[in-house]
């Protein structure tokens, strides 16, 4: 039996400790908790609320797939209401439907919303005639719509869902590691686009399929059931941080903070950049550079409840986004009341407020009063809210956003080569590398636990 240590209790060292336990290894998870990471559930305004991600993407296999092995398939909901707005030019607009990561597939559609200029909107049109401009290189998503779109139309609409989603800025975000769907869009011979991605939202077996998922009690009961998971397959939980990986006779040692350590075959580093990057230093010292050089942005999430009479206007979507060249210190806002209806109490609106961005973080040095404040400043000019708020809580996590600057994946191949190379027995994956959102972190721990057993020589 090979004796296996994960570093790292988000989604994706869980999974990777349930995928190494399910190949018969003897695993110590190590982490001082909370397990989860970043996907926490807690107490609000008597209920419960998601602190960071309140859903999965659900076109992807690996989050349903996981949630069906581990029993909570049957607790999936997915958000009531699908449309969207974008604050713009003085006013919440409707986020058009026909679009694939903010590209417009209806440019029609685009000019009914208001979103843009008609000055922006024409810029846009000229995609459909301009050229092909073939990639060789990975470049910033920025690069690419400012090229194809004009400026309007990537600050008012890519980069505010785009770059939200990462809590970046599209003109620094790598293309092909952000959003590869329009990596592909633009490597796929078609000059145009606006029609590459047409062609790529047609594809798409069945359009009116839910986009996310979420498990009914918040996204905490999915790190909560694989804990419940790991333990009964024996998994061993130490509750402190890991100070040192060294070599030693036949595997490796993992020196605790307390002073103890851990003695296994292999180890799995699904940790931050910046901890993976100390663990691994001392045998692997260019993937520990490459991994330190990661850059993250902080981000905080205001959550509140407020009584419906408090909001002058009809909650139409879940919400809306922010563009950045707006100004606001609110880059979105979710109106989780009407995107989950179960949540929430009667007569009380529920909004969650996301505040800092990559390169904008002037916001998040205001103290918790500070940052209400400011939040409520915004959500009165854009969403009419009039209510003082019943009760409200500010979430902060400094530094959680990896950014993908251009040329990452392959820095990314460079890392894994040189543990590969230098420190066998290695593992080291997460959030930082391949991809963020629950998906692709469980699809990254299941991968480095793979790659883990098949070092091992399989015999587990």
């Amino acid at each position: 039996m090979s004796r296996v240590a994960v570093v790292g209790g988000g989604i994706t060292g869980l999974v990777a400790a349930r995928t190494l336990a399910l190949a018969g290894a003897d695993v110590t998870l190590v982490d001082p908790g909370p397990l989860g990471g970043k996907v926490q559930t807690s107490a609000f305004d008597g209920g419960t609320l998601d602190e960071a991600a309140d859903a999965f993407l659900a076109r992807v296999p690996e989050g349903v797939e996981l949630c069906r092995e581990l029993g909570l398939e049957g607790e999936l909901v997915s958000p009531a209401a699908r449309r969207a707005h974008v604050w713009s030019r003085g006013a919440l607009r409707p986020l058009p439907e026909a679009q694939l990561l903010g590209v417009p597939t209806d440019l029609d559609e685009l000019a009914a919303s208001g979103i843009v200029s008609p000055e922006g909107l024409e810029r846009a049109r000229l995609d459909l005639t301009l050229p092909g401009s073939p990639l060789h290189d990975d470049v910033s998503i920025g690069a690419v719509m400012r090229a194809r779109l004009g400026d309007e139309v990537t600050e008012r609409l890519v980069d505010p869902l785009v770059g939200g989603i990462n809590a970046g800025d599209t003109d620094r975000l790598s293309l092909a590691a952000t959003v590869p769907q329009l990596d592909a869009a633009v490597r796929s011979g078609v000059a145009s686009l606006v029609e590459a991605c047409r062609a790529k939202r047609a594809s798409v077996a069945d359009p009116a399929a839910p986009v996310f998922y979420a498990p009914r009690r918040g996204m905490g009961a999915l790190p909560a059931a694989l804990a419940a998971d790991l333990d009964a397959r024996g998994v061993a939980f130490v509750t402190e941080t890991a100070e040192a990986l060294a070599k030693s006779v036949g595997g490796w040692q993992l020196r605790l903070t307390s002073g103890g350590a851990v003695d296994v075959d292999g180890v799995v580093l699904a940790a931050p950049a910046g901890v993976s990057a100390r663990l691994v230093g001392p045998q692997a010292p260019t993937a520990a550079e490459l991994l330190e050089a990661i850059p993250y942005a902080s981000v905080a999430l205001v959550a509140l409840a407020v009584p419906r009479e408090g909001v002058d206007r009809v909650l139409d979507g879940s919400g809306f986004l922010v563009p950045r060249v707006e100004g606001r210190t609110v880059t979105a806002c979710s109106w989780t009341t009407s995107k989950w209806p179960h949540l929430g109490g009667e007569g009380t609106v529920w909004l969650r407020a996301s505040v800092g961005r990559d390169g904008h973080g002037e916001a998040l040095a205001s103290d918790d009063d500070g940052l209400l404040a400011h939040v409520l400043t915004d959500l009165r000019t854009t969403m009419e809210l009039r209510g003082a708020p019943t009760e409200a809580r500010v979430t902060r996590w400094p530094s959680s956003f990896p950014q993908y600057r251009p040329g990452h994946l392959d820095r990314v191949d460079a890392i894994d080569a040189d543990v590969q190379a230098r420190a066998v027995g290695i593992e080291v994956a997460g959030a930082a590398l391949r991809g963020l959102g629950v998906p692709a972190c469980i699809r990254q721990g299941a991968a480095a636990a793979h790659r883990l057993l098949a070092t091992l020589g399989g015999s587990t």
